[in-house]
């Protein structure tokens, strides 16, 4: 069945919200471990050489690419019995089919339906076009805000249901890296409404806030060595 970016509600589904768990996923513990140590927004930022609707397109392109192999490391643990909702927090997220009708699904399902549709979106030519010359449609801009934000639903789940998962697996600091990456990146250009990344609040404000560099241990000092660099020479490979 094709399916559309119809609009996904994002609210409980009637009952009274279940008492809010223990965020793990905010212990210190977790939320200090990075894959990198410099600032995130030097990263996004548009280069002056580059146009606005090609960086939005690579860049769109790569978080869909770099959220669906993080999901796939706990795809085996994401079944219809262990989340049947697609939950973050107190939010159930719905499906629209292409009239209009609210899915209530798994996640396993729902995740499908949004890596088949975007996996669809950013390889037809005419929505993110790779040749020479021709032109990004006028519904870039609304495309890529509508991708992005079932890309965060995904990157919520995540965190919501399978940060245990992430942690055995020894990825916490791939998917927080990751997640800072995305929301400093749909940030600088407006691409989800806070109203809907606001459940996440919490983790943005800690995972966003650039980590301070760690500085270069001093070399022991020698009558015949040779003055040691200073520490702010210090290099990361990225």
């Amino acid at each position: 069945m094709d399916w559309l970016m119809g609009k996904s509600k994002t609210k409980p589904n009637g009952k009274k919200p279940p008492a809010e768990e223990k965020k793990q996923y905010l212990e210190a513990e977790f939320t200090k471990v990075r894959v990198v140590d410099f600032d995130l927004k030097e990263l996004v930022l548009l280069p002056r050489e580059i146009d606005l609707n090609e960086w939005l397109a690579s860049n769109t392109t790569t978080f869909f690419n770099l959220i669906n192999l993080q999901y796939s490391t706990i795809s085996e643990f994401c079944t219809g019995d262990t989340c049947q909702a697609m939950t973050a927090c107190n939010t159930i997220y719905y499906w629209y089919d292409e009239r209009g009708k609210k899915t209530k699904c798994t996640a396993p399902q729902y995740v499908d339906f949004v890596m088949s549709l975007v996996q669809k979106l950013v390889t037809e030519e005419e929505n993110f076009p790779t040749k020479y010359g021709k032109e990004f449609p006028n519904s870039f801009d609304s495309l890529v805000k509508k991708i992005c934000r079932y890309l965060f639903h995904v990157l919520a789940h995540l965190y919501w249901a399978h940060f245990k998962e992430t942690v055995a697996l020894d990825l916490q600091g791939h998917l927080n890296t990751l997640y800072a990456h995305f929301i400093v990146f749909v940030r600088e250009f407006n691409l989800v409404d806070p109203k809907e990344t606001c459940i996440m609040d919490d983790l943005s404000e800690i995972l966003c806030a650039p980590v301070p560099p760690t500085p270069a241990p001093a070399a022991p000092s020698s009558p015949n060595s040779a003055p040691s660099p200073s520490s702010h020479n210090h290099v990361t490979e990225r």
